[in-house]
């Protein structure tokens, strides 16, 4: 969770002033850290996330995983809308959601 905080705040940091080589380093060293982990710890860790907890229990978000689960060609047409993208890229980038 320690990490995930601190990316929060290198990401505020940088809204802030888009310049700052400290925030853009510290956020490169958490995304590095996040990668280091193991798949299943770093799914954890995303569970803290405020942000992957509003997407998981999102109704529409779980029908559509539920969708694209059991059929691919569902999975091309729901990553057509940036909104779903987005959020799924979300999930697969914390580890929740694997793909391949």
């Amino acid at each position: 969770a320690v990490v995930s905080t601190q990316s929060t705040g290198y990401e505020k940091a940088l809204e802030l002033d888009p310049t700052n080589a400290e925030a853009r380093q510290g956020l490169q060293h958490c995304a590095q850290s996040l990668r280091n982990l193991k798949p299943e710890d770093r799914a954890k860790l995303a569970m803290n996330d405020p942000e992957i907890q509003q997407i998981l229990q999102d109704p529409s978000m779980q029908v559509i995983l539920e969708q694209m689960q059991k059929d691919p060609a569902a999975a091309q047409e729901h990553l057509k809308n940036a909104a779903v993208r987005d959020k799924f890229m979300k999930l697969v980038e914390s580890g929740i959601v694997r793909v391949g």
